[in-house]
């Protein structure tokens, strides 16, 4: 990791960050390097992890591994280490796969994924690369496997969300915790 962006040292953030830190860390079993790269900036720290709940939390058609599909297919064309561990680890979790992160982050074309699966990282893809030749075709091929335009919303913003993130990652040498590599891929530690 760089010296030229050192983490911050949990003792020295808000309470309210520590407090999201802390109880990430229960979760987890670690604490994400992210949240203390972030936390050098406890306002900015704030405004991104509240948008990242409201989008990966919310409520509709977009599941958890739907949501997190995304994250690794555009963390993996952007070259982002950080996320494409961090969040293929969560993806290999919720999805119970150990392989799927790895073919997303490679190349989600070839991906053991449905049709539906494959419409929303196509969407992503295009949104992540080409956003400027989004069409109406684009969001009628997400119609047709049962996805709205709000759907396309929620698609859109986390590929904007992870892309931002991606680049600070890369920016900053931010690198992943060890942990996140077994996660999803051997039976976790009691």
């Amino acid at each position: 990791m760089s010296d030229r962006y050192p983490l911050a040292e949990l003792a020295d953030l808000p309470d309210d960050l520590r407090e999201r830190i802390l109880a990430e860390q229960e979760k987890a079993g670690f604490v994400p390097e992210v949240f203390l790269m972030f936390g050098r900036r406890p306002a900015e720290s704030r405004a991104f992890f509240a948008y990242h709940d409201a989008l990966m939390e919310r409520e509709g058609n977009l599941s958890k591994a739907d949501k997190e599909m995304i994250v690794v297919t555009i963390s993996g064309q952007n070259n982002c280490l950080f996320c494409v561990v961090a969040h293929g680890a969560i993806l290999r979790i919720v999805k119970k796969s150990p392989q799927i992160a790895d073919q997303l982050a490679v190349n989600y074309r070839k991906a053991d994924l449905t049709p539906r699966e494959r419409a929303i990282c196509d969407f992503a893809t295009k949104v992540n690369l080409r956003s400027d030749e989004l069409c109406d075709a684009d969001f009628a091929t997400l119609h047709e496997h049962g996805l709205d335009d709000e759907d396309a919303w929620d698609i859109a913003a986390i590929t904007g969300l992870f892309g931002l993130s991606n680049r600070l990652a890369n920016a900053t040498d931010m690198r992943p915790n060890n942990e996140f590599y077994l996660m999803g891929r051997v039976a976790r530690q009691k």
